[in-house]
């Protein structure tokens, strides 16, 4: 039961970034636009981001190189949270980065698991 719960959190924070990367890469001038709106970079970032969150997704997925995609993923969404959430009297950029919170805690998790695709139980 252990293996199959990791299994199903570590696919389901994947299907998080997956989610954003397809929609990203799908409508990269919004994604352009609101990155160039919202922080000091460029928005010719937005396919390189979409392309990531996408491909690390899937990769975290797989059960494949998770600490890898897991750390990355983290990294990213630390990154995310302190450009696009810096406003936390703002009560929904508090909600989202509270969320991001969360998310990078799920994903240092699966970091400390490593792979557990198909490792037995313990003792």
């Amino acid at each position: 039961m252990n293996a199959a719960a990791t299994t199903l959190g570590r696919i389901l924070i994947a299907v998080l970034f997956i989610l954003a990367g397809v929609g990203k890469v799908m409508d990269p001038a919004s994604t352009a636009a609101y990155i160039e709106a919202e922080s000091p970079l460029p928005g010719s970032l937005a396919i390189v981001v979409g392309a990531f969150e996408l491909l690390a997704g899937l990769v975290l997925a797989s059960g494949y190189f998770t600490r890898i995609a897991s750390l990355s993923l983290a990294g990213f969404t630390l990154l995310a949270t302190v450009l696009f959430h810096e406003n936390l009297a703002d009560q929904l950029q508090l909600t989202m980065a509270l969320k991001n919170l969360a998310v990078i805690g799920g994903l240092l998790v699966i970091y400390a698991q490593g792979d557990a695709r198909a490792k037995p139980a313990a003792g």
